[in-house]
C-alpha cells in the first residue's frame, strides 16, 4: 500500500473514529501535499519519496515548534504536546534515523577522501554529501562532517 493510500485510510479511520488529534496531523500533511503540488517545481510524481519528503519536512518544523513550545512553559505545554504527538505519529512514514544516520556517514566519509581531512573544506564537504543523498538532514551532516574532520 502507497502512502497515499495509507494516509487516506487513516484519514478514513480517524474520522470514524473522531480522533482529533491524528486528523489534525493528517490534514496538515494533506495541506503540505496540496501545496507542494501546485508550486512550480512538482514534476508530476507523487509518490512514496514525495510524500516521505513533504512528512520529513513537515516533522522537522513541526520539531522545531516543539522545542520553541517548550520553552514558553506552561503556555506553550499544550502545543508542545499536540505537537509531539504529530511528530511521533507522522515518524512511522519516515525510515528509521539509524539508518539514515549510517548512510550519511558513508557519504561524508567518500566526500573527506576526495576532497581531503581541511577543516577549511567544510563547506565544499557538506554540500556535497548534501547534494549526493536526497533527503539528509542537513543539522545531521553538518554534526557529523564537524566530528570527522575535528577527530
Amino acid at each position: 500500500m502507497t502512502i497515499s493510500a495509507e494516509i487516506t485510510a487513516e484519514l478514513k479511520d480517524a474520522m470514524r473514529a473522531k480522533d482529533k488529534p491524528r486528523l489534525a496531523a493528517l490534514r496538515a500533511i494533506q495541506t503540505e501535499v496540496a501545496t507542494a503540488k501546485t508550486e512550480s517545481g512538482f514534476d508530476g510524481d507523487d509518490g512514496d519519496d514525495f510524500y516521505r519528503g513533504i512528512i520529513s519536512a513537515f516533522v522537522k518544523r513541526a520539531a522545531k515548534s516543539k522545542r520553541e513550545f517548550e520553552a514558553a512553559g506552561e503556555r506553550g505545554a499544550a502545543h508542545a504536546a499536540a505537537l509531539a504527538y504529530e511528530v511521533e505519529y507522522l515518524s512511522r512514514w519516515l525510515p528509521d534515523t539509524a539508518d539514515a544516520e549510517a548512510e550519511i556517514r558513508a557519504h561524508v566519509d567518500a566526500a573527506i577522501a576526495e576532497f581531503g581531512k581541511d577543516p577549511k573544506m567544510m563547506g565544499r564537504i557538506i554540500g556535497h554529501v548534501m547534494q549526493s543523498g536526497e533527503g539528509f538532514d542537513g543539522g545531521l551532516v553538518s554534526a557529523i562532517v564537524k566530528e570527522r574532520l575535528t577527530s
